[in-house]
């Protein structure tokens, strides 16, 4: 063959054996590259299921989800000794105008947060076969409680292995039940606080693993303390969660002196209205009790005294406060006065009641001037 032709056909063959070589061991390479990524990606993964405690929360209004948010902080930081595995909530209701069905508080910020909706589990009562079945599969290894609203079998509380702790808004063993904060201030007291509690099936009896006190002044309405106690809860909870994953923190958990128990009702929409005869520092704290809902209300006639006609109105009392300038018997009896911008009242033993913000039915709420100047020359008097 001559040399120009045997050029021409080995030297394509050469590049031809010399791209397929390349080829064959660049694909090799890539091989390698993947297996080794997935083999380090499964051993991160196992890694970090092992270190990674499970941890599912389960809550509803939006006072849980604050303490939902600091979990997810929590977790998410580089040294984090847990993960949320799960998250249990109410199921949808209607709320706000129209009724439209919405998720709870917990659901939606758990969503907007990019949880999975596979893992948000909504059980109508916490004593489902088909709930406590997935429940279990997870195996959780402690589960935080904190305004759920739904009592939890034994059946549930036996599967955590870590058990499961509540947050409650009282200083335990006082106001166990379903209303801690507005009983609270219903009573007028001066100090609350928060507890972090193993819960058991008796109601909020559990032995406390930690508590945190606040002093509060007499303005503060039910909402805000709501949120400032499961702020405190949130941080006590984040601060105690090494001790209760190793178990140190059941061995030196407080029991409850249940003799020292006061308990905390359900709040039922009966009980907002308002009766000027009694003190009105009564009426004041139970104004702030109820604030958020149901709210308090109460009866005034309105009476034209140009013609002496009068008709009875219901309002909403939204903000109070005790008026010592005047006396009720200084008040002409029965009479509602206007006076530095609020509404004076005169209530039971000889004590007087000072209306800052009221709302009128289907209206929004209004300070006490605006609701005056409504009136137009009409005079208020207590029923």
């Amino acid at each position: 063959i001559p040399h120009m032709l045997w050029q021409q056909i080995f030297g394509k063959k050469s590049r031809l054996l010399f791209l397929k070589t390349k080829i064959m061991l660049s694909s090799s390479v890539m091989i390698r590259r993947f297996c080794s990524f997935n083999v380090t990606a499964s051993s991160s993964t196992i890694s970090s299921t092992t270190k990674k405690k499970r941890l599912v929360f389960l809550g509803s209004p939006q006072v849980s989800a604050s303490v939902l948010d600091s979990l997810f902080n929590a977790s998410a930081a580089p040294d984090s000794l847990f993960e949320i595995t799960a998250i249990v909530t109410q199921p949808p209701s209607g709320r706000d105008r129209g009724r439209k069905v919405m998720p709870s508080p917990v659901a939606q910020h758990a969503l907007d947060r990019g949880f999975p909706s596979d893992l948000i589990f909504t059980p109508v009562k916490a004593n489902e076969e088909a709930f406590l079945f997935n429940f279990k599969s997870l195996e959780p290894e402690l589960c935080v409680t904190a305004a759920y609203g739904n009592i939890l079998p034994t059946k549930f509380l036996n599967i955590p292995s870590k058990g499961t702790v509540n947050i409650h808004p009282s200083l335990l063993p006082l106001y166990r039940g379903a209303a801690p904060v507005q009983r609270a201030l219903q009573d007028g007291v001066k100090e609350t606080g928060v507890s972090l509690a193993y819960t058991v099936r008796k109601l909020d009896a559990g032995p406390v693993i930690a508590r945190e006190r606040v002093t509060i002044d007499d303005q503060i309405k039910a909402p805000d303390l709501l949120d400032l106690l499961f702020d405190l809860g949130s941080k006590l909870l984040i601060r105690e969660l090494p001790s209760i994953f190793d178990g140190s923190a059941s061995g030196i958990a407080e029991e409850q002196d249940d003799s020292k128990a006061t308990l905390a009702p359900k709040i039922t929409p009966e009980e907002s209205w308002l009766s000027f005869d009694e003190d009105a520092q009564v009426l004041h704290n139970k104004v702030r009790a109820f604030a958020g809902w149901p709210g308090t209300r109460a009866r005034l006639k309105v009476i034209d005294p140009s013609n002496g006609e009068s008709s009875i109105i219901e309002l909403k009392i939204i903000t109070t406060r005790i008026y010592g300038d005047i006396r009720s018997q200084d008040i002409k009896a029965n009479d509602v006065l206007f006076s530095k911008g609020s509404l004076v009242i005169p209530c039971g033993g000889g004590t007087t009641l000072e209306v800052l913000e009221i709302q009128l039915p289907g209206k929004r709420a209004v300070n006490a001037a605006a609701f005056w100047n409504g009136l137009r020359g009409q005079m208020l008097k207590k029923l």
